[in-house]
């Protein structure tokens, strides 16, 4: 009985002993050593009240990391607010000189027939002293630029 209960101990334990995991002791492995990285700023604007927006970059070599942010203004934004806000306050000649100080608008509103303010003066008076003054219009205008070529043209 005592041979039985040794043998059959050994079967049992023998193939754990066996085919047991081997520790390595002789490991190279180097967890100490992070690859290098560049993280871009993170720029956050979420105030809808504000004409900016944002954009950030970053760049990684294996020696030499870059990372930069930067926010754009935007100018047509701006112009929008301002001229909102003064005609909230009851300024319609103003709100409307702040947005002819974008090309377009002026030469829409050439167009149409009803010129931009000038120096105070609307309508007609307005639309003498543009004539007079070109030089004063915003200088991406096609109006004054079109009439300047014909002018051109017509000497020729």
């Amino acid at each position: 009985m005592k041979i039985k209960a040794i043998v059959f101990a050994l079967v049992m334990l023998l193939p754990s002993i066996v085919f047991a995991a081997d520790t390595n002791t002789n490991s190279t492995v180097v967890t100490d050593k992070a690859p290098p990285t560049a993280s871009a700023p993170s720029l956050v604007i979420n105030n809808s009240d504000v004409c900016k927006s944002a954009a950030s970059a970053a760049i990684q070599t294996q020696i030499l990391g870059f990372a930069s942010g930067i926010t754009v203004t935007d100018e047509n934004c701006e112009r929008l607010k301002l001229s909102r806000g003064l005609y909230g306050m009851g300024m319609k000649v103003a709100a409307v000189s702040m947005l002819c100080q974008d090309a377009r608008v002026f030469d829409a509103m050439w167009m149409a027939g009803t010129p931009c303010p000038y120096n105070g003066s609307i309508g007609d008076t307005a639309k003498n002293n543009w004539e007079k003054f070109p030089d004063e219009a915003p200088s991406d205008s096609i109006v004054f630029k079109k009439k300047q070529i014909n002018q051109e043209l017509n000497q020729e």
